[in-house]
């Protein structure tokens, strides 16, 4: 059975002025899946979202919503949470997330709904204190809230762990999945690697405005091959069979050649330091990211 795709990018080209920020983009999101949206800063994610959202017009190339152009009725089926704030600071919290419910159409048990939210987000004892009361990461579950209250069909996430704690930053991970299970689509812009791997099933990766990454995670991550982590203390060589190795101090990725030989690899390493971890895994998404802008330039 064919997977139902909610948005689809053909051909998307942006300039402003003479200086293209998307050069020919064309890339599709599914329904019930996590896309992540990567690339470097100024690689034109920002400009990508702000087209899809129809806040900007693209030169050539179309975006279509459910088989549909933007229009009032495909606006109330996203969510779109932004990477700055745009609430308005001196208005209650129970207030504020109802004025943006009603832009989105919504009437009908709004108030109920609204407390829902506000109690798993940890924040039903803020309801009537002024924006401006909360801590920055409570008003960034605040905007959360904002972006997903109308129950929309697709959300769109602009570095969405931003300001948050590591408590609220798994709440958060966790109604994302949660969403997806029930079948959203969510569009993810981060920078955090790690995120990305733990959540997302296919990626975009784009930097200086083109198509440098497309398709499911796992897949890109076997194409660029292998990686050892290890956990060590003393001074780490360079087995031969390493092309590069990423040190963090007694934590370190060791990038394989291609054929080589984990084992012989392991047997250099004995000795030479303590092995507290010796783990032989697809490379880190981190490390792919940073070897295909590399090799942009």
């Amino acid at each position: 059975m064919e997977e139902k795709v909610t948005l689809k990018v053909e051909n998307l080209t942006k300039s402003f002025d003479s200086k293209k920020v998307l050069d020919n983009i064309s890339f599709c999101v599914k329904k019930d899946e996590v896309f992540g949206l990567l690339g470097p800063n100024g690689a034109g994610k920002t400009t990508m979202i702000r087209v899809i959202l129809d806040i900007l017009k693209p030169d050539t190339g179309e975006v279509k919503v459910f088989g549909e152009s933007f229009s009032e009725k495909i606006k109330e089926m996203i969510g779109y949470l932004p990477e700055e704030s745009g609430l308005y600071k001196k208005i209650k919290v129970f207030d504020c997330i109802k004025y943006f419910a009603s832009l989105k159409g919504m009437e009908n048990n709004i108030d109920s709904k609204i407390d829902y939210w506000l109690k798993k987000l940890n924040l039903r004892e803020y309801k009537n204190k002024k924006v401006q009361e909360l801590s920055k990461g409570m008003q960034r579950q605040l905007q959360f809230i904002i972006s997903i209250i109308h129950n929309p069909d697709i959300l769109i996430l602009d570095e969405p762990f931003y300001g948050l704690d590591p408590i609220n930053k798994k709440l958060s991970k966790d109604i994302i999945l949660e969403l997806k299970n029930k079948g959203m689509s969510i569009i993810m812009s981060t920078h955090q690697m790690d995120e990305v791997e733990r959540m997302c099933d296919r990626i975009l990766m784009i930097n200086k405005g083109r198509k440098v990454l497309y398709g499911n995670l796992n897949e890109i991550k076997t194409k660029y091959g292998s990686s050892i982590m290890v956990e060590y203390e003393g001074k780490l060589p360079k087995p031969e069979g390493i092309k590069k190795i990423n040190d963090y101090g007694n934590y370190a990725e060791l990038m394989l050649e291609r054929n080589a030989n984990t084992q012989n690899i392991l047997k250099n390493l004995v000795g030479k330091v303590e092995l507290k971890k010796f783990e032989v895994k697809t490379r880190s998404l981190n490390e792919i990211f940073i070897e295909v802008v590399e090799n942009e330039k």
